[in-house]
């Protein structure tokens, strides 16, 4: 049963493993380890998230060269993220696949974002480690090539934060803080949540895998609600 499960993730992700033992490490997550006494996926996300964003720096370096450094730095940072990586999962429905600890279980683990987008970290370094660069290399980018292209159009619109500030200031200076509320995780693979204020009133919250990526979700929220309001 366990054979066939993998099976099918393997035709999902269209790569086949020498190392089988190496895709189910990739799928199990700190919860299930802790249960069962064995290995989770942790390890394979820090080597998945730096080949991650090798290949991508190198694609768009590539393909986009009318880009400049840092346009290239805010379209990098705008695919090599959370929300991407948990569109790749639900496209392969990863979610069907991972081992989750009885915990995660109860608390519908294997459709949170983070974890969905961990595990395709941990699965970019499992094919890295098992089949070598040429693979992973096919595998990041027919999965993200369209969030690159869709990015670099939008390279040169102004940030969320940048957005909500001018918003909020038409009718004169408004004392804006943006303030990190949580840290969730290990040092290696934290994720952030952040705050926006306006004089001292909460406006909303956000996440993300970074500080700056907390406030950008929270900045966006905000106008969110400024809009249907």
């Amino acid at each position: 049963m366990e054979n066939e499960k993998l099976k099918q993730l393997e035709k999902n992700i269209n790569y086949t493993f020498q190392n089988k033992e190496l895709l189910k490490k990739a799928l199990t997550h700190t919860s299930y380890a802790y249960e069962n006494n064995t290995e989770s996926n942790e390890k394979l996300e820090y080597l998945g998230d730096s080949i991650l964003e090798f290949i991508t720096s190198e694609y768009i370096y590539q393909n986009y060269d009318k880009l400049k450094e840092g346009e290239m730095t805010k379209v990098r940072a705008t695919v090599v993220c959370e929300t991407s990586l948990y569109k790749v999962a639900k496209l392969h429905n990863f979610s069907d696949f991972l081992y989750v600890g009885n915990s995660e279980k109860q608390s519908q683990g294997t459709q949170k974002p983070a974890i969905l987008a961990d595990s395709v970290e941990a699965i970019i370094a499992a094919i890295y480690l098992d089949g070598g660069i040429e693979p992973v290399k096919k595998f990041i980018i027919e999965n993200l090539k369209q969030e690159i292209d869709t990015a670099t159009k939008n390279v040169g619109i102004k940030d969320y934060k940048t957005v909500l500030q001018e918003k909020l200031q038409e009718n004169g200076t408004i004392k804006i803080k943006y303030k990190i509320t949580k840290e969730i995780g290990p040092d290696h693979n934290k994720t952030f949540e952040a705050q926006v204020e306006v004089e001292g009133k909460v406006l909303a919250k956000g996440t993300g895998k970074s500080k700056k990526q907390a406030e950008m979700e929270a900045a966006k929220k905000a106008l969110t609600q400024m809009k249907n309001n």
